[in-house]
């Protein structure tokens, strides 16, 4: 990820501002406020604003005064109770805003999250960058053959030689008949003062999907961490899911006990069905048990058996 002068020179300016408030702030956050975290090829994410922290979940929860109880652990075990029992509205009460750099097909599956604010990069008023996302070797997998929407084996040699060269060759050659048809280059030179431009808007119908935009992502710590909980896990696609982990990150430095709450309650824990606990409480006490007699499906068994480490699964 490069960034330009300009877009240094702003963060520079940024992160030298000097604001008092009375408000509660978090010191590992405000070390990194403004900063682009790469992620991907050209892609970034930056925290540029945000509401609360760890005593505002505390506060709202007891709707008291100031900052809440002066003790920690108190104030630990209070978040660890709500996420325990899946509370919401006290997790409602801190937001942050993302800046995002991402490829136009991750921003597609991003925005099916309906529970944020969003303004993305208009392309019909400026020029979308000339960068594309090109996937390295080593995420370059065939379609999977059990799962729709997932990869399969890894493509290697001449075959993902080819797949590289057709990406890098389409976005290429896409950009180059976007600029003939503004009749402008990227970098805003004219091409042919005798030409007027296509329209902005529908030039950019020509550009392939890998191509990067931009957005201001606002949410709300709750809608957040059930965004990160579905892009954050191992089966997301992994174009997504290091967006998601950049994200996760940022978490643990805002609010650090809600963090360590959400991977303990949430992201490690395992969610059964009650035939899923009727199965579980059998094994334990070593009565007999089969996926047949369970109710369950063969697909819902093997992931209970995956869950708790048993190796009774059915291929």
């Amino acid at each position: 990820m490069k960034l330009t002068p300009e877009q240094k020179q702003e963060i520079a300016d940024q992160q030298s501002q000097k604001n008092q408030t009375k408000r509660v702030t978090s010191p590992e956050l405000e070390k990194i406020l403004y900063e682009a975290l790469p992620v991907l090829d050209h892609g970034f994410v930056r925290v540029v604003d945000y509401m609360g922290d760890d005593t505002s979940i505390v506060q709202s929860a007891r709707v008291s005064y100031g900052k809440g109880t002066k003790k920690i652990s108190t104030d630990e075990g209070l978040i660890k109770y709500l996420m325990r029992h899946w509370h919401s509205t006290p997790f409602e009460m801190c937001e942050i805003k993302y800046h995002v750099k991402l490829p136009i097909f991750i921003a597609r599956q991003w925005i099916r999250h309906r529970t944020a604010n969003v303004n993305e990069y208009s392309a019909r008023y400026s020029i979308l960058d000339k960068e594309f996302y090109i996937p390295a070797k080593e995420q370059l997998s065939a379609q999977s053959t059990i799962n729709r929407q997932g990869r399969g084996d890894l493509i290697t040699g001449d075959q993902a030689d080819e797949v590289l060269k057709i990406l890098k060759d389409d976005a290429t050659r896409t950009y180059k008949n976007y600029e003939t048809m503004l009749n402008e280059r990227f970098d805003g030179s004219v091409i042919d003062e005798n030409k007027a431009g296509l329209a902005r808007e529908l030039a950019r119908m020509n550009l392939t999907l890998n191509s990067y935009t931009q957005w201001y992502w606002k949410t709300d710590l709750l809608n957040l961490l059930n965004f990160l909980f579905l892009r954050a896990d191992h089966h997301a696609q992994y174009e997504i899911r290091v967006y998601a982990e950049t994200m996760l990150d940022t978490v643990k430095k805002w609010v650090p006990i809600t963090h360590s709450a959400f991977l303990d309650y949430r992201v490690g824990a395992a969610h059964v069905s009650a035939k899923g606990k009727k199965v579980i409480q059998q094994m334990v006490k070593g009565e007999k048990t089969s996926q047949e007699t369970s109710g369950l499906s063969k697909r819902e068994w093997n992931e209970l058996m995956t869950s708790f480490g048993f190796t009774d699964k059915i291929i």
